[in-house]
């Protein structure tokens, strides 16, 4: 039968904790021979282990591990016990899943249009901002009969919306947030002719832009009156309703060019040179 010794070698981390009546040089230069603290402690490490054979035969590593795996186990379970501060204890680590997208800034000069609407006494005034290419980037929401409390809330709300709008936040998104939440002032709509009631100023405002830029019609109260033919394939555009694209605002006329138009190819006018 082989024997062997196992030397194991730990670090111990702690902290000794002292009260002092006085704190001065003098009282902190006998602190180390003071044997009153309390300790406590902090982290028990294994750095290694050493091997010694007493009498004959060769140990192999396997054999070594077998044997001293329960000791090794119940040590460690000691050790853990003396912890204040739990080993598996969670930490909180910020990870970036992905690179921010870069903000598309709006124009200078840009389209948009102004709804004005009632919600019993309440009278709003929802502004949108559009990209030239039609996409709303922001939105402002002035109300008449709110504090200054309430009217700083709304701006920077429409501010937050209108940042994460120009970051690439799909408006989809917000509408499906912000439908149906329920809040004073709610009830009927006066001054929209597509919305009729409305559960908050929110729900309001999120299904006429929900209306007007995504074509959601099953938010509506009302029919529409256009057509349902798309105009948004430019193979159809002729070039007058591809110039008239880049001056309207999409959301006034709710993608509904063709029906906004007036034809007027048969009126002339004749400029005379006054005498």
């Amino acid at each position: 039968m082989n024997k062997f010794i196992v030397e194991t070698y730990y670090t111990c981390t702690f902290k000794t904790t002292h009260k002092l009546n006085d704190l001065n040089d003098q009282e902190l230069s006998k602190i180390d021979t003071r044997t009153d603290g309390n300790v406590e402690v902090i982290d028990v490490k294994l750095n290694n282990r050493k091997t010694r054979k007493i009498e004959g035969g060769v140990a192999s590593k396997e054999s070594l591990n077998e044997k001293i795996s329960e000791s090794n186990k119940d040590i460690v379970e000691k050790n853990i016990s003396l912890k204040n501060k739990t080993i598996n204890e969670p930490k909180l680590t910020n990870t970036i899943k992905g690179k921010i997208s870069n903000r598309f800034k709006m124009p200078d000069r840009r389209k948009g249009y102004i709804q004005k609407a009632s919600i019993g006494d309440h009278k709003i005034y929802l502004h949108t901002g559009e990209y030239n290419d039609g996409k709303i980037g922001e939105i402002f929401i002035d109300t008449n009969k709110e504090g200054e409390l309430v009217k700083a809330l709304m701006n920077n709300f429409a501010i937050a919306i209108s940042l994460g709008l120009q970051y690439g936040v799909p408006l989809d998104e917000f509408v499906d947030a912000f439908i149906d939440t329920k809040f004073e002032p709610s009830g009927k709509i006066e001054g929209n002719d597509r919305i009729l009631s409305a559960t908050s100023i929110l729900d309001y405002v999120f299904r006429e832009l929900a209306i007007s830029y995504l074509g959601k019609e099953e938010l509506a109260h009302t029919p529409s009156i256009a057509s349902t033919t798309s105009v948004d394939n430019d193979s159809t555009d002729d070039k007058f309703l591809k110039i008239v694209k880049n001056i309207t605002s999409k959301g006034f006329v709710r993608s509904n060019y063709e029906e906004k138009l007036v034809d007027l190819s048969d009126i002339r006018i004749n400029l005379k040179p006054k005498n």
